[in-house]
């Protein structure tokens, strides 16, 4: 378990020991001249709330869930982006987006769509999802805090960085056009 967590400004000095998928989120934000602080924490995956909040105490930022999504026919991938502390409701999305019916996808569609794996999903994975077909839906509560928090496409490093670089560089880069929906956690 790790006792203490740093933040760091910008990308790791050596990127030897990182993933590629991890690499490839630091040369993407560098170039998109994204001022961003990380902390590190391999011994602490960021696989619980409990750990997500200590990352997050770190970093200082709210908490965010990313689920991604499909219609029952698994022809339709969503990646929803809200508030941690958000009770989840498929109903509320669905109705709000005019779905009959959402759940979670399939563990292969998250690998193959956006080369990540459960407990590293983030907003960040849209840039390996060359086809476009992942819907990005983003809560409205999301875009009202100063800063936005999310994994390098793994869980063993989080990353901080302005809401509005969120908003004017990184979505725009991704080519990707959100749906912004207002969730309350209710049915």
């Amino acid at each position: 378990m790790v006792n203490f967590m740093e933040l760091l400004k910008g990308a790791p000095m050596d990127k030897a020991d990182r993933q590629a998928r991890e690499s490839r989120v630091y040369d993407f934000l560098d170039g998109l001249d994204i001022d961003y602080e990380r902390t590190d924490h391999p011994d602490e995956p960021a696989t619980t709330m409990e750990a997500c909040e200590k990352i997050d105490a770190v970093l200082n930022v709210r908490i965010c869930k990313n689920l991604f999504l499909c219609n029952r026919q698994k022809t339709a991938f969503y990646l929803l982006i809200m508030p941690g502390d958000k009770p989840f409701k498929t109903k509320e999305l669905s109705k709000q987006m005019g779905i009959s019916r959402l759940s979670f996808a399939d563990e292969s569609f998250m690998k193959e769509l956006l080369d990540l794996y459960p407990g590293s999903v983030s907003v960040l994975g849209l840039m390996n999802d060359s086809e476009r077909r992942v819907q990005l839906v983003i809560d409205e509560d999301v875009l009202k805090e100063e800063y936005f928090g999310c994994h390098p496409c793994v869980n063993t490093s989080s990353l901080r960085f302005k809401t509005k670089d969120l908003t004017e560089k990184v979505i725009p880069a991704l080519h990707a056009d959100p749906i912004t929906v207002k969730l309350v956690g209710t049915e």
